[in-house]
């Protein structure tokens, strides 16, 4: 009896996997243990490759994290724009938009980011990296949230409006890293869903 032999998976499948194994891995780091014990070392045990594989996809440990974080912010907008999805034929309420980023900003993934920034204010070298990356998200975070909203930028206030929930956002995601800030987030979340369709909804 003859057994067939399974085929192998290409060369540049295996890196692809092995990359994304490495991103995952280092945002799990971050989220866990912090900027100060994210070495490569660490990610690639975490990831189940050697350090050499890890060192042939990212050379240093700032790459690996940057590249990670830009990885995170990737995953965030997808599931962003999956939840929005499962609305057809309808605009979410203000305060489910509201709720779903308070869930995103407060995530692993979120938590890595903030971790990143933390290190970057004190290493100029980082800090380069990090700067135009959190531009591109920045940017990208606010386009997704007008269209969830249906915000009318033209309107005044309305942009400031929306830009004033992302950094609420980030503030929550950061009072979450030291204790569960989950009752008095949602407390303040809902609050912050009625001004903001007060804003976005004027009665005249």
């Amino acid at each position: 009896m003859t057994t067939q032999a399974t085929p192998r998976q290409p060369r540049q499948d295996r890196s692809r996997a092995t990359r994304q194994r490495l991103l995952e891995a280092a945002i799990e780091c971050l989220a866990s243990v912090g900027w100060a014990s994210t070495t490569v070392a660490v990610v690639a045990e975490r990831a189940g490759v050697s350090r050499g594989a890890a060192q042939h996809h990212f050379r240093t440990r700032e790459e690996l994290v940057t590249a990670a974080v830009e990885y995170g912010s990737e995953v965030r907008r997808a599931r962003m724009r999956e939840r929005l999805d499962t609305t057809p034929g309808r605009r979410p309420t203000t305060l489910e938009v509201v709720l779903m980023l308070g869930d995103m900003y407060t995530s692993p993934l979120f938590r890595a980011a903030l971790q990143l920034w933390v290190a970057a204010s004190s290493d100029d070298q980082l800090r380069a990296s990090v700067v135009p990356l959190e531009a591109r998200v920045g940017r990208e975070a606010h386009r997704l949230t007008v269209e969830a909203l249906g915000a009318d930028e033209s309107v005044p206030g309305v942009r400031e409006a929306v830009q004033a929930t992302l950094d609420l956002m980030r503030g929550l995601g950061l009072a979450d890293l030291l204790t569960d800030d989950s009752a008095r987030r949602d407390r303040l979340l809902r609050q912050w869903a009625k001004t903001l369709d007060a804003i976005l909804t004027p009665t005249h």
